[in-house]
């Protein structure tokens, strides 16, 4: 019997933890499944496409989650929300998902961090898009914090979420304007990733003052801004959680396969072993 075919796209793809991460996804649900990394750029899609639809399904990277777009049959209601595909499905039609968001909610979930209350978010790039898409839909009040020289595309976040979600507690200020405490720090900038683990993006007064703290940064499995907060006594999360778990709403997606927290919470433990060992 012929396995099943998988894989991630995108370019440069060198780099990348998918493949270790949906392999051992596979292995746990007892599903076949070969999963591979294809570089292909934006511009490579219309004459690709024929190539991944004999894929069973595949994950989107950058630069090509909108790219895609143009050559699906279809959209689920989050992908459609957020002009972003980063799973695709083949069946008679080829769907597209974006399991960013469920990622990041399984990751709180899991993790006992409650979305709700005040949210500071810092940062305003690809993946704070994401947590302020979701803490807006949350019904959370929501402070996006920036440096000086982002200000105009925290603005242009801010206004978008407005236009798209409707009616939103949301302020905007500068990192070193923060003021008041906070029910969860969401990190979304680079600040903290491997080699430069010693940086944050908030001070430790900011930090003291916030009751959970999640860091979309994976490598290191525990950051600075985690230990930190770990400290104070803050319930803090890692990006690693986030990263595994987004993988595995592919699989819920191509399989309805449902995974446990233990069989997760092992999986982050490995995937970061494995990410230090490769990079």
């Amino acid at each position: 019997m012929t396995k099943r075919k998988f894989a991630v796209i995108g370019h440069p793809i060198g780099h990348t933890m998918s493949p270790f991460i949906h392999t051992r996804l596979f292995e746990l649900a007892h599903e076949e499944g070969v999963y591979s990394v294809i570089d292909v750029a934006p511009e490579e899609l219309p004459v690709r496409i024929k190539e991944l639809d004999e894929l069973a399904g595949y994950n989107i990277t950058i630069p090509n989650k909108q790219a895609i777009i143009p050559h699906l049959d279809g959209l689920d209601k989050k992908a459609a929300l957020y002009g972003s595909v980063n799973t695709v499905k083949n069946a008679e039609q080829r769907i597209g998902y974006t399991t960013d968001p469920d990622g990041f909610l399984k990751a709180l979930q899991a993790g006992g961090i409650p979305f709700a209350g005040r949210v500071l978010i810092s940062g305003c790039g690809g993946v704070a898009r994401t947590f302020v898409y979701e803490a807006a839909l949350a019904g959370c009040d929501i402070t996006i914090a920036v440096r000086p020289e982002d200000a105009a595309v925290r603005d242009a976040l801010a206004s978008e979420v407005r236009k798209k979600i409707g009616e939103t507690k949301l302020s905007v200020c500068l990192l070193n304007e923060i003021a008041g405490d906070f029910d969860l720090l969401v990190n979304a900038t680079p600040l903290g990733m491997f080699p430069k683990v010693d940086a944050m993006a908030v001070s430790p007064a900011v930090v003291s003052r916030c009751r959970n703290v999640f860091d979309a940064v994976y490598n290191p499995l525990e950051t600075k801004l985690i230990q930190t907060a770990k400290s104070n006594g803050s319930v803090a999360v890692g990006g690693m959680s986030m990263l595994v778990w987004q993988a595995a709403v592919s699989h819920e997606i191509w399989d309805g396969t449902v995974y446990s927290v233990d069989d997760i919470d092992q999986l982050i433990e490995d995937s970061a072993a494995e990410l230090k060992k490769k990079f």
